[in-house]
Protein backbone atom coordinates (compact mmCIF):
# COMPACT_ATOMS: atom_id res chain seq x y z
CA UNK A 1 0.00 0.00 0.00
CA UNK A 2 1.16 3.60 -0.63
CA UNK A 3 3.05 5.80 2.15
CA UNK A 4 0.86 8.77 3.48
CA UNK A 5 2.30 11.85 3.79
CA UNK A 6 1.86 13.45 7.26
CA UNK A 7 -1.21 15.97 5.93
CA UNK A 8 -3.24 13.14 5.83
CA UNK A 9 -5.04 12.85 9.05
CA UNK A 10 -7.79 14.91 7.72
CA UNK A 11 -7.74 14.04 4.27
CA UNK A 12 -8.41 10.12 4.24
CA UNK A 13 -10.47 8.39 1.69
CA UNK A 14 -13.17 6.10 1.91
CA UNK A 15 -10.91 3.13 3.57
CA UNK A 16 -12.00 3.07 6.99
CA UNK A 17 -13.43 6.44 7.26
CA UNK A 18 -16.62 5.21 8.59
CA UNK A 19 -15.53 2.23 10.60
CA UNK A 20 -16.00 3.92 13.82
CA UNK A 21 -19.67 3.59 15.34
CA UNK A 22 -19.35 7.47 17.76
CA UNK A 23 -18.25 9.39 14.23
CA UNK A 24 -21.03 12.33 13.91
CA UNK A 25 -21.86 12.65 10.67
CA UNK A 26 -23.70 15.81 8.74
CA UNK A 27 -25.14 14.74 5.25
CA UNK A 28 -25.47 17.34 2.49
CA UNK A 29 -27.73 16.58 -0.37
CA UNK A 30 -28.39 19.24 -3.30
CA UNK A 31 -30.91 19.29 -6.00
CA UNK A 32 -28.67 19.59 -9.22
CA UNK A 33 -29.24 20.07 -12.24
CA UNK A 34 -29.61 16.92 -13.97
CA UNK A 35 -29.39 14.66 -10.77
CA UNK A 36 -31.79 12.73 -8.78
CA UNK A 37 -29.82 12.82 -5.86
CA UNK A 38 -31.91 15.33 -3.74
CA UNK A 39 -34.68 12.53 -4.32
CA UNK A 40 -33.27 9.66 -2.39
CA UNK A 41 -32.46 11.43 0.90
CA UNK A 42 -34.16 8.78 2.83
CA UNK A 43 -31.51 6.24 1.16
CA UNK A 44 -28.92 7.70 1.91
CA UNK A 45 -29.50 8.45 5.17
CA UNK A 46 -30.02 4.51 5.78
CA UNK A 47 -26.37 3.79 3.68
CA UNK A 48 -24.84 6.44 6.38
CA UNK A 49 -26.69 4.53 9.38
CA UNK A 50 -25.57 1.25 7.63
CA UNK A 51 -21.80 2.38 7.33
CA UNK A 52 -22.22 2.57 11.19
CA UNK A 53 -21.82 6.39 11.83
CA UNK A 54 -24.44 8.63 14.05
CA UNK A 55 -26.64 11.16 11.99
CA UNK A 56 -26.76 14.11 13.28
CA UNK A 57 -28.39 16.40 11.10
CA UNK A 58 -28.98 17.00 7.27
CA UNK A 59 -28.30 20.36 4.80
CA UNK A 60 -30.22 20.44 1.42
CA UNK A 61 -30.94 22.93 -0.83
CA UNK A 62 -31.15 23.73 -4.76
CA UNK A 63 -27.97 24.68 -6.43
CA UNK A 64 -28.69 25.71 -10.22
CA UNK A 65 -24.99 26.36 -10.94
CA UNK A 66 -22.36 23.71 -9.97
CA UNK A 67 -19.67 24.99 -8.45
CA UNK A 68 -16.18 23.63 -9.86
CA UNK A 69 -14.36 24.11 -6.69
CA UNK A 70 -16.37 22.54 -4.14
CA UNK A 71 -20.02 21.63 -5.96
CA UNK A 72 -21.66 23.08 -2.95
CA UNK A 73 -20.86 26.76 -3.82
CA UNK A 74 -19.33 29.10 -1.17
CA UNK A 75 -22.41 30.13 0.70
CA UNK A 76 -23.45 26.48 1.39
CA UNK A 77 -20.12 25.17 2.22
CA UNK A 78 -19.80 28.10 5.03
CA UNK A 79 -23.54 26.70 6.27
CA UNK A 80 -21.82 23.41 6.35
CA UNK A 81 -18.95 24.67 8.51
CA UNK A 82 -21.21 26.64 10.88
CA UNK A 83 -22.68 23.24 11.55
CA UNK A 84 -19.74 21.24 11.76
CA UNK A 85 -18.32 23.34 14.69
CA UNK A 86 -21.52 23.69 16.42
CA UNK A 87 -22.62 20.28 16.51
CA UNK A 88 -19.26 19.17 16.96
CA UNK A 89 -19.37 17.27 13.51
CA UNK A 90 -16.45 15.12 12.22
CA UNK A 91 -17.30 13.73 9.03
CA UNK A 92 -19.83 15.03 6.25
CA UNK A 93 -21.50 12.61 3.82
CA UNK A 94 -22.08 14.56 0.18
CA UNK A 95 -25.16 12.74 -1.38
CA UNK A 96 -23.13 13.10 -4.92
CA UNK A 97 -19.68 12.02 -6.51
CA UNK A 98 -17.21 14.71 -5.76
CA UNK A 99 -13.88 14.94 -8.18
CA UNK A 100 -10.72 14.46 -5.89
CA UNK A 101 -10.04 18.31 -6.21
CA UNK A 102 -13.77 19.39 -4.91
CA UNK A 103 -13.05 16.85 -2.46
CA UNK A 104 -10.42 18.54 -0.90
CA UNK A 105 -11.36 21.72 -1.24
CA UNK A 106 -14.32 20.83 0.58
CA UNK A 107 -12.69 19.48 3.66
CA UNK A 108 -10.80 22.66 3.87
CA UNK A 109 -14.05 24.54 3.79
CA UNK A 110 -16.25 22.76 6.05
CA UNK A 111 -13.19 21.83 8.61
CA UNK A 112 -13.13 18.20 8.63
CA UNK A 113 -13.37 15.31 6.98
CA UNK A 114 -15.53 14.98 3.77
CA UNK A 115 -16.95 11.75 1.89
CA UNK A 116 -18.78 10.86 -1.09
CA UNK A 117 -21.61 8.73 -2.09
CA UNK A 118 -19.34 6.22 -3.58
CA UNK A 119 -16.64 6.58 -0.87
CA UNK A 120 -19.50 5.77 1.40
CA UNK A 121 -20.67 2.40 -0.28
CA UNK A 122 -16.98 0.96 -0.30
CA UNK A 123 -16.85 1.82 3.31
CA UNK A 124 -20.00 -0.24 3.50
CA UNK A 125 -18.81 -3.06 1.30
CA UNK A 126 -15.25 -3.44 2.94
CA UNK A 127 -17.20 -3.56 6.89
CA UNK A 128 -19.09 -6.30 5.13
CA UNK A 129 -16.73 -8.54 2.88
CA UNK A 130 -16.36 -11.95 4.58
CA UNK A 131 -14.80 -14.08 2.06
CA UNK A 132 -11.68 -14.22 0.24
CA UNK A 133 -12.99 -13.52 -2.86
CA UNK A 134 -15.11 -10.43 -1.58
CA UNK A 135 -12.11 -8.76 0.24
CA UNK A 136 -10.13 -8.68 -3.16
CA UNK A 137 -12.97 -7.31 -5.15
CA UNK A 138 -13.46 -4.64 -2.28
CA UNK A 139 -10.07 -3.73 -2.41
CA UNK A 140 -10.09 -3.56 -5.80
CA UNK A 141 -12.67 -1.30 -5.84
CA UNK A 142 -11.37 0.84 -2.96
CA UNK A 143 -7.94 1.47 -4.65
CA UNK A 144 -9.29 2.30 -8.09
CA UNK A 145 -11.30 5.16 -6.39
CA UNK A 146 -8.00 5.64 -4.62
CA UNK A 147 -5.78 6.55 -7.33
CA UNK A 148 -7.57 9.57 -8.41
CA UNK A 149 -7.04 10.94 -5.03
CA UNK A 150 -3.37 10.07 -4.15
CA UNK A 151 -2.26 13.18 -4.87
CA UNK A 152 -3.37 14.56 -2.00
CA UNK A 153 -2.05 13.06 0.43
CA UNK A 154 1.31 14.53 -1.18
CA UNK A 155 0.81 18.32 -2.27
CA UNK A 156 3.41 18.91 0.47
CA UNK A 157 5.97 16.95 -1.65
CA UNK A 158 4.78 17.77 -5.61
CA UNK A 159 7.41 20.33 -6.18
CA UNK A 160 7.96 20.81 -10.26
CA UNK A 161 9.21 24.12 -10.70
CA UNK A 162 12.44 23.81 -9.50
CA UNK A 163 14.93 26.22 -7.81
CA UNK A 164 16.23 27.36 -4.50
CA UNK A 165 13.55 25.34 -1.87
CA UNK A 166 11.74 23.86 -4.68
CA UNK A 167 13.53 21.21 -5.41
CA UNK A 168 13.56 17.56 -3.33
CA UNK A 169 11.86 13.84 -3.50
CA UNK A 170 8.33 15.14 -4.04
CA UNK A 171 7.64 13.93 -7.75
CA UNK A 172 9.47 10.76 -7.31
CA UNK A 173 7.47 9.79 -4.18
CA UNK A 174 4.15 10.60 -5.67
CA UNK A 175 5.16 8.59 -8.40
CA UNK A 176 6.21 5.68 -6.75
CA UNK A 177 3.01 5.46 -4.57
CA UNK A 178 1.38 5.50 -8.12
CA UNK A 179 3.55 2.87 -9.66
CA UNK A 180 3.37 0.35 -6.21
CA UNK A 181 -0.62 1.41 -6.82
CA UNK A 182 -0.80 0.43 -9.76
CA UNK A 183 0.96 -2.65 -9.46
CA UNK A 184 -1.31 -4.23 -6.63
CA UNK A 185 -3.99 -3.55 -9.09
CA UNK A 186 -3.08 -5.50 -11.49
CA UNK A 187 -2.13 -7.95 -9.24
CA UNK A 188 -5.60 -8.20 -7.90
CA UNK A 189 -6.92 -8.24 -11.47
CA UNK A 190 -4.60 -11.45 -11.90
CA UNK A 191 -6.05 -12.93 -8.96
CA UNK A 192 -9.70 -11.90 -9.14
CA UNK A 193 -8.82 -13.38 -13.30
CA UNK A 194 -8.41 -16.96 -11.46
CA UNK A 195 -11.39 -16.32 -9.48
CA UNK A 196 -13.33 -16.14 -12.23
CA UNK A 197 -12.23 -19.08 -14.14
CA UNK A 198 -12.15 -20.88 -11.28
CA UNK A 199 -15.99 -20.20 -11.31
CA UNK A 200 -16.22 -21.05 -14.24
CA UNK A 201 -14.60 -24.82 -14.21
CA UNK A 202 -17.58 -24.71 -11.14
CA UNK A 203 -20.24 -23.82 -13.32
CA UNK A 204 -19.00 -26.34 -15.90
CA UNK A 205 -19.19 -29.17 -13.30
CA UNK A 206 -22.38 -27.94 -12.61
CA UNK A 207 -24.19 -28.09 -15.88
CA UNK A 208 -22.89 -31.83 -16.35
CA UNK A 209 -25.71 -32.62 -13.86
CA UNK A 210 -29.73 -30.97 -15.18
CA UNK A 211 -29.71 -28.51 -12.62
CA UNK A 212 -30.96 -25.24 -13.34
CA UNK A 213 -29.85 -22.11 -11.63
CA UNK A 214 -31.76 -18.98 -9.91
CA UNK A 215 -30.77 -16.20 -8.75
CA UNK A 216 -32.25 -13.56 -6.48
CA UNK A 217 -31.80 -10.31 -7.35
CA UNK A 218 -33.33 -7.12 -6.05
CA UNK A 219 -32.90 -4.01 -4.44
CA UNK A 220 -30.72 -3.78 -1.30
CA UNK A 221 -33.01 -4.59 1.54
CA UNK A 222 -35.52 -5.99 -0.29
CA UNK A 223 -35.17 -9.34 2.13
CA UNK A 224 -33.40 -11.37 -0.72
CA UNK A 225 -31.34 -13.76 2.40
CA UNK A 226 -34.31 -13.85 4.60
CA UNK A 227 -35.94 -15.54 1.82
CA UNK A 228 -33.13 -17.46 0.53
CA UNK A 229 -33.15 -18.55 4.39
CA UNK A 230 -36.84 -19.93 4.26
CA UNK A 231 -36.35 -21.43 0.97
CA UNK A 232 -33.06 -23.45 2.11
CA UNK A 233 -32.39 -23.71 5.45
CA UNK A 234 -29.44 -22.04 5.21
CA UNK A 235 -28.27 -19.27 7.76
CA UNK A 236 -27.38 -16.47 5.81
CA UNK A 237 -26.38 -13.69 7.26
CA UNK A 238 -29.73 -11.18 7.55
CA UNK A 239 -30.30 -7.72 8.81
CA UNK A 240 -32.70 -4.75 8.13
CA UNK A 241 -29.77 -3.03 6.87
CA UNK A 242 -28.30 -1.94 3.53
CA UNK A 243 -26.23 -4.43 2.06
CA UNK A 244 -26.07 -6.90 4.30
CA UNK A 245 -25.13 -9.37 1.98
CA UNK A 246 -21.85 -8.94 -0.23
CA UNK A 247 -20.37 -12.68 -0.80
CA UNK A 248 -22.79 -15.09 -2.72
CA UNK A 249 -24.25 -18.39 -1.50
CA UNK A 250 -25.42 -21.02 -3.26
CA UNK A 251 -28.00 -23.92 -2.52
CA UNK A 252 -29.87 -26.70 -3.99
CA UNK A 253 -33.45 -26.38 -3.66
CA UNK A 254 -35.78 -29.11 -3.99
CA UNK A 255 -38.97 -29.17 -6.12
CA UNK A 256 -42.23 -31.00 -6.58
CA UNK A 257 -41.83 -33.86 -9.19
CA UNK A 258 -38.46 -34.71 -8.95
CA UNK A 259 -37.46 -31.10 -10.19
CA UNK A 260 -34.21 -29.13 -8.50
CA UNK A 261 -32.98 -25.94 -9.19
CA UNK A 262 -29.08 -24.27 -7.82
CA UNK A 263 -30.66 -20.87 -5.44
CA UNK A 264 -27.88 -18.24 -5.29
CA UNK A 265 -28.25 -15.16 -3.01
CA UNK A 266 -26.49 -11.89 -4.44
CA UNK A 267 -25.60 -8.86 -3.18
CA UNK A 268 -28.04 -5.70 -3.73
CA UNK A 269 -28.36 -3.35 -6.15
CA UNK A 270 -28.77 0.54 -5.47
CA UNK A 271 -29.40 3.37 -7.50
CA UNK A 272 -25.94 4.64 -9.23
CA UNK A 273 -23.88 1.92 -8.50
CA UNK A 274 -20.34 2.82 -8.35
CA UNK A 275 -18.92 1.69 -11.68
CA UNK A 276 -16.07 0.51 -9.70
CA UNK A 277 -17.92 -1.72 -7.63
CA UNK A 278 -19.69 -3.19 -10.86
CA UNK A 279 -16.57 -3.84 -12.76
CA UNK A 280 -14.33 -5.54 -9.23
CA UNK A 281 -17.78 -7.66 -8.69
CA UNK A 282 -17.79 -9.00 -12.45
CA UNK A 283 -17.05 -11.92 -11.35
CA UNK A 284 -19.95 -12.13 -8.79
CA UNK A 285 -22.17 -10.86 -11.07
CA UNK A 286 -21.87 -13.25 -13.29
CA UNK A 287 -23.26 -15.85 -11.21
CA UNK A 288 -26.66 -13.81 -12.22
CA UNK A 289 -26.04 -13.22 -15.82
CA UNK A 290 -25.42 -17.02 -16.10
CA UNK A 291 -28.60 -17.62 -14.15
CA UNK A 292 -31.81 -19.61 -16.32
CA UNK A 293 -34.13 -17.26 -13.80
CA UNK A 294 -34.38 -14.44 -12.06
CA UNK A 295 -35.87 -13.86 -9.01
CA UNK A 296 -36.98 -9.85 -8.50
CA UNK A 297 -37.16 -9.50 -5.09
CA UNK A 298 -39.25 -6.49 -4.46
CA UNK A 299 -40.08 -5.19 -0.93
CA UNK A 300 -43.77 -4.50 -0.73
CA UNK A 301 -43.63 -2.33 2.34
CA UNK A 302 -41.17 0.45 0.20
CA UNK A 303 -43.71 2.95 -1.40
CA UNK A 304 -40.91 3.60 -3.97
CA UNK A 305 -40.91 0.12 -5.13
CA UNK A 306 -41.65 0.83 -8.91
CA UNK A 307 -38.51 3.09 -8.86
CA UNK A 308 -36.18 0.65 -7.23
CA UNK A 309 -38.07 -2.06 -9.72
CA UNK A 310 -36.78 0.11 -12.60
CA UNK A 311 -33.05 0.70 -11.01
CA UNK A 312 -32.15 -3.03 -10.60
CA UNK A 313 -33.59 -3.52 -14.48
CA UNK A 314 -31.06 -0.95 -15.77
CA UNK A 315 -27.96 -2.85 -13.45
CA UNK A 316 -28.96 -6.06 -14.94
CA UNK A 317 -29.11 -4.45 -17.95
CA UNK A 318 -25.33 -3.14 -17.87
CA UNK A 319 -24.17 -6.79 -16.45
CA UNK A 320 -25.52 -8.25 -19.50
CA UNK A 321 -28.99 -9.84 -17.43
CA UNK A 322 -31.74 -8.01 -19.12
CA UNK A 323 -32.91 -10.57 -21.24
CA UNK A 324 -33.17 -13.53 -18.80
CA UNK A 325 -36.58 -14.94 -17.23
CA UNK A 326 -38.12 -13.17 -14.28
CA UNK A 327 -40.36 -14.01 -12.04
CA UNK A 328 -41.44 -10.95 -9.51
CA UNK A 329 -42.01 -11.66 -5.73
CA UNK A 330 -43.29 -8.94 -3.44
CA UNK A 331 -41.78 -10.05 -0.45
CA UNK A 332 -42.75 -8.24 3.33
CA UNK A 333 -46.43 -8.16 2.72
CA UNK A 334 -47.22 -9.00 6.78
CA UNK A 335 -45.81 -5.53 6.74
CA UNK A 336 -48.86 -4.07 4.06
CA UNK A 337 -51.22 -6.44 5.52
CA UNK A 338 -51.60 -8.17 2.41
CA UNK A 339 -52.45 -12.01 1.95
CA UNK A 340 -50.26 -13.86 -0.14
CA UNK A 341 -51.64 -14.59 -4.05
CA UNK A 342 -50.18 -15.53 -7.39
CA UNK A 343 -50.50 -13.72 -10.55
CA UNK A 344 -50.27 -15.02 -14.67
CA UNK A 345 -50.00 -14.05 -17.54
CA UNK A 346 -52.15 -14.85 -20.57
CA UNK A 347 -50.30 -18.18 -21.37
CA UNK A 348 -50.71 -19.30 -17.81
CA UNK A 349 -47.71 -18.69 -16.05
CA UNK A 350 -47.18 -17.57 -13.13
CA UNK A 351 -45.18 -14.18 -12.84
CA UNK A 352 -45.63 -12.47 -9.75
CA UNK A 353 -45.65 -13.68 -6.62
CA UNK A 354 -46.83 -11.99 -3.35
CA UNK A 355 -45.31 -12.95 0.22
CA UNK A 356 -43.89 -13.20 3.32
CA UNK A 357 -40.31 -14.91 4.13
CA UNK A 358 -40.61 -13.59 7.65
CA UNK A 359 -43.59 -15.83 8.20
CA UNK A 360 -43.55 -18.11 5.60
CA UNK A 361 -47.07 -17.35 4.24
CA UNK A 362 -46.86 -17.69 0.37
CA UNK A 363 -43.35 -19.49 0.05
CA UNK A 364 -45.49 -22.65 -1.25
CA UNK A 365 -46.56 -20.69 -4.20
CA UNK A 366 -43.15 -19.78 -5.00
CA UNK A 367 -41.92 -23.09 -4.77
CA UNK A 368 -44.75 -23.70 -7.31
CA UNK A 369 -44.11 -21.15 -9.49
CA UNK A 370 -40.83 -22.65 -9.89
CA UNK A 371 -41.70 -25.90 -10.29
CA UNK A 372 -44.22 -24.94 -12.66
CA UNK A 373 -41.43 -22.71 -15.12
CA UNK A 374 -38.83 -25.67 -15.23
CA UNK A 375 -41.35 -28.37 -16.06
CA UNK A 376 -43.30 -26.31 -18.88
CA UNK A 377 -40.83 -27.74 -21.56
CA UNK A 378 -41.69 -31.69 -19.76
CA UNK A 379 -42.80 -33.73 -22.55
CA UNK A 380 -42.89 -37.79 -22.09
CA UNK A 381 -40.40 -40.18 -22.72
CA UNK A 382 -40.43 -44.28 -22.57
CA UNK A 383 -36.82 -45.83 -21.72
CA UNK A 384 -36.18 -49.50 -22.06
CA UNK A 385 -33.04 -50.40 -20.05
CA UNK A 386 -30.94 -53.82 -20.44
CA UNK A 387 -30.13 -55.96 -17.28
CA UNK A 388 -26.82 -54.21 -17.00
CA UNK A 389 -27.57 -50.76 -17.70
CA UNK A 390 -28.35 -50.42 -13.74
CA UNK A 391 -25.77 -47.23 -13.39
CA UNK A 392 -28.57 -45.80 -16.17
CA UNK A 393 -31.28 -46.46 -14.33
CA UNK A 394 -30.03 -44.87 -10.80
CA UNK A 395 -29.20 -42.28 -12.66
CA UNK A 396 -32.65 -41.76 -14.17
CA UNK A 397 -34.16 -42.12 -10.84
CA UNK A 398 -31.84 -39.19 -9.49
CA UNK A 399 -32.36 -36.54 -11.81
CA UNK A 400 -35.39 -37.28 -13.65
CA UNK A 401 -39.12 -37.09 -12.88
CA UNK A 402 -39.93 -41.22 -13.38
CA UNK A 403 -44.01 -41.66 -14.08
CA UNK A 404 -43.72 -45.47 -13.95
CA UNK A 405 -41.57 -48.41 -14.21
CA UNK A 406 -42.17 -52.39 -14.84
CA UNK A 407 -39.41 -55.07 -15.56
CA UNK A 408 -39.04 -56.66 -19.14
CA UNK A 409 -38.92 -60.35 -19.12
CA UNK A 410 -35.22 -59.99 -20.28
CA UNK A 411 -34.57 -58.55 -16.38
CA UNK A 412 -34.53 -54.81 -18.06
CA UNK A 413 -36.27 -51.81 -17.18
CA UNK A 414 -39.14 -50.28 -18.83
CA UNK A 415 -39.60 -46.62 -17.37
CA UNK A 416 -41.78 -43.46 -18.68
CA UNK A 417 -40.07 -40.24 -17.56
CA UNK A 418 -41.48 -36.95 -18.01
CA UNK A 419 -38.21 -35.24 -19.37
CA UNK A 420 -36.93 -31.31 -20.66
CA UNK A 421 -34.71 -30.78 -23.75
CA UNK A 422 -31.83 -30.44 -21.97
CA UNK A 423 -32.32 -33.10 -19.66
CA UNK A 424 -32.42 -35.34 -22.84
CA UNK A 425 -28.97 -34.00 -24.22
CA UNK A 426 -27.67 -34.39 -20.45
CA UNK A 427 -28.78 -38.34 -20.50
CA UNK A 428 -27.46 -39.19 -24.43
CA UNK A 429 -23.80 -37.47 -23.57
CA UNK A 430 -23.86 -40.65 -20.78
CA UNK A 431 -21.03 -43.04 -21.83
CA UNK A 432 -23.05 -46.08 -21.69
CA UNK A 433 -26.12 -44.32 -23.19
CA UNK A 434 -27.39 -46.07 -26.61
CA UNK A 435 -29.59 -44.09 -28.49
CA UNK A 436 -31.97 -47.93 -29.48
CA UNK A 437 -33.26 -46.87 -25.18
CA UNK A 438 -35.34 -44.54 -26.50
CA UNK A 439 -38.67 -46.32 -27.78
CA UNK A 440 -39.67 -45.49 -31.17
CA UNK A 441 -43.01 -46.00 -30.04
CA UNK A 442 -43.38 -43.74 -27.14
CA UNK A 443 -44.65 -40.47 -29.03
CA UNK A 444 -44.30 -37.21 -27.28
CA UNK A 445 -47.08 -36.14 -25.06
CA UNK A 446 -46.68 -32.97 -23.13
CA UNK A 447 -46.19 -33.79 -19.27
CA UNK A 448 -48.81 -32.03 -16.74
CA UNK A 449 -47.55 -28.84 -15.33
CA UNK A 450 -48.23 -27.88 -11.72
CA UNK A 451 -47.21 -29.12 -8.59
Amino acid sequence: MPRRGPETSNSQTSRGAVAAAAERALLVFLRLPRDDAYDDAAEFELLAQSAGVQVCGSVSGRCRRIDPATLLGQGKAAEVHEIVAREHINLVLVNHLLSPVQERNLEKAVGCRVLDRTGLILDIFAQRARSHEGKLQVELAQLAHLSTRLVRGWTHLERQKGGIGLRGPGETQLETDRRLLRARIKKLHRRLEKVRNQRNIRRKSRHKVPIPTVSLVGYTNAGKSSLFNCLTGAEVFEADQLFATLDPTMRRLSLAGNAGVILTDTVGFIRRLPHDLIEAFKATLEEVAQADLLLHVVDSSNPERHDAMMRVNQVLTEIGADALAQIIVFNKIDLVQQGPRIERNVNGAITKVWLSARTGDGVGFLKQALSEHFRRHRVRRRLQFPADGGRLRALVHEHLDVLSESSTDAGGWLIDVAIEPNQVVWLQKQEDFRPEYWLADSGLVLAPTGS
